[in-house]
């Protein structure tokens, strides 16, 4: 592993020397509550049909008409009129480092337009090409959606830019009415927030147009369908459009406490909320952080699995016998007509993609991206002004059902494979390997910003931008490939080889024969199991 890790610090020596990323999560921000003073969002773009590869958009001749495929599925819907001017986009990114990503609530399936005109993702890539900022975000997402209608169901979306960061929720109207209804809120500066697939926006003020804006019929398609009957201040898009549920609270809600209890004081008196025990005893939207919040802390809040608390999905017999924090799906499971739930954690295995943004005012934003489970896969810095994504997170280069020895998907999905299997072991050495990687690029960050700074001009800085921001990724994607090897080495058959300096120590013969093979054997809670098990028939007889 020292090798591993040796590796690293090269890569980091060698920038240094030279230039002295269907039931997703999202963990906002603001920049009075960040160490470096950037707006930052996250993103987990989780579904096992995923394929995670960092696609961009380049500004082409205008034609008067664009066509729209859903996201999800790449169905064909339609055309719609294209903007004249359009701006270079990355993944959830623009050249105006302004960052749109969402999660899925659902809501009223009443309200769902299959024969509307855009869907949810195509809001999303589409406005990244039209807006500069997080409030003309919003007045396109509802222009176009108004415009085309609306073919996909209840979304919470995050809009970051340098100076904002806003939540914005929404939903159709049904198939007989076009559009959408929907509230945007703004963040308060000094503020952290979050949501995972269930709408968060309750109540909210209808005469501060700073902070808050929205639909103006919002309340009253909800009175029209009978969802809500008092006056607007009374009115919470949530509990209208998509009513608290055990689910929405334990595989939903839960993973916003875990964020907030990590970053927060006071948060464990939502524990039975987020539990599913107690809907009335609901979470703020947005929290004040004990400390500010850095971007390695916001990157390691989407590694969490629950430790820590009575949901920790390392310590229970569902864990293994090498504590592993993965259940696969389905979600629930039925033992003599009883039902239960496995744990929806922030870290979860089927992630595609997945991101942390930096909206950094004055500077270049940057795209944290990265592929596969965010709790085994690293992040590399990506600026949002590079014009060419690096070969190994490319669109194209392999698929879900063709693996590529290229593909930065492929190899973090190997490492995490075997990294399941041996949790406490495999997984804590991925994990050193992680934490290497992202400590060794964010400490060289301003060196690379200098960089940048200081090219002569935009064009060139544009280039150095883009240099940096692929040499970088391919620098992690061999590092990978050997990380691969390395673990594969060390781990197999359920052994640990000993090393001494970095290298495996061999017993001398020159046939390289191991001379330290350890067998760390089982968590105590795995062997307590079993023995309750089958302590009859596996006991020793002395």
């Amino acid at each position: 592993m020292k090798q591993i890790l040796k590796m690293i610090a090269l890569v980091g020596a060698f920038i240094g020397s030279v230039y002295t990323a269907d039931a997703c999560t999202n963990l906002i921000v603001t920049r009075g509550a960040s160490t470096d003073g950037s707006n930052m969002v996250t993103y987990a773009a989780d579904s096992h049909g995923l394929y995670g590869s960092l696609y961009q958009y380049i500004p082409g001749k205008y034609t008067e008409w664009m066509d729209v495929t859903e996201w999800d599925t790449g169905r064909y819907i339609g055309k719609i009129k294209q903007a004249p001017v359009t701006y270079r986009t990355l993944g959830n990114s623009n050249e105006h480092s302004l960052f749109i990503t969402e999660t899925t609530f659902g809501g009223r399936p009443e309200l769902e337009d299959p024969n509307g005109g855009i869907d949810y993702g195509s809001l999303i890539y589409i406005t990244l090409q039209r807006a500069k900022t997080a409030r003309e975000a919003i007045d396109i997402i509802v222009e176009l959606a108004n415009t085309y209608g609306y073919c996909s169901s209840g979304e919470s979306f995050s809009l970051v830019d340098t100076e904002e960061a806003w939540i914005m929720e929404l939903i159709g109207k049904g198939p007989e009415d076009k559009g959408i209804v929907w509230v945007a809120r703004r963040i308060p500066d000094g503020y952290v927030s979050a949501h995972a697939n269930q709408a968060r926006i309750t109540t909210f003020p209808w005469n501060d147009p700073e902070n808050c804006l929205y639909a103006a019929d919002v309340a009253d398609v909800a009175r029209k369908f009978g969802w809500f009957n008092g006056t607007n201040e009374e009115f919470s898009f949530a509990d209208a459009y998509a009513p608290l549920d055990f689910g929405a609270m334990r595989g939903c809600e839960a993973r916003v406490w875990a964020f907030f209890r990590t970053v927060a004081d006071d948060m464990d008196k939502y524990e039975d909320y987020a539990m599913g025990h107690n809907p009335a005893n609901r979470m703020p939207l947005w929290v004040m952080p004990r400390e500010k919040v850095s971007p390695k802390l916001l990157m390691d809040c989407m590694r969490d699995h629950y430790e820590g608390t009575k949901m920790d999905m390392t310590n229970d017999i569902g864990a293994g016998g090498e504590g592993c924090p993965y259940r696969w799906r389905p979600m629930y499971f039925e033992v003599d007509g009883v039902e239960y739930c496995n744990e929806r954690a922030i870290a979860t295995q089927q992630t595609g993609f997945w991101l942390v943004g930096q909206a950094r005012p004055g500077k270049t934003g940057i795209l944290w991206f990265g592929t596969d489970d965010a709790a085994t896969s690293p992040l590399t810095p990506i600026y949002v002004t590079s014009t060419e994504v690096p070969e190994c997170l490319r669109e194209g280069n392999g698929t879900m059902l063709k693996y590529s020895d290229t593909s930065m998907f492929w190899i973090t999905n190997r490492v995490a494979q075997f990294a399941y299997l041996r949790y406490n072991t495999v997984g804590k050495t991925v994990r050193e390997a992680v934490d290497a990687w992202e400590n060794t690029m964010l400490e060289l960050v301003p060196a690379m910003d200098v960089k940048i700074g200081s090219a002569k001009n935009a064009k060139k800085a544009q280039q150095v931008a883009t240099e940096l921001s692929v040499d970088n990724a391919q620098a992690l994607f061999n590092l990978w490939v050997d990380l691969d090897k390395y673990t594969m080495v060390k781990y197999i058959d359920g052994n640990v080889k000993g090393e001494e300096n970095g290298k495996f120590v061999d017993n001398g013969n020159g046939k390289d024969i191991p001379d330290v093979i350890e067998q760390p054997g089982y968590t105590e809670n795995w062997k307590r199991a079993v023995a309750l098990d089958k302590g009859e028939i596996l006991k020793v007889i002395k």
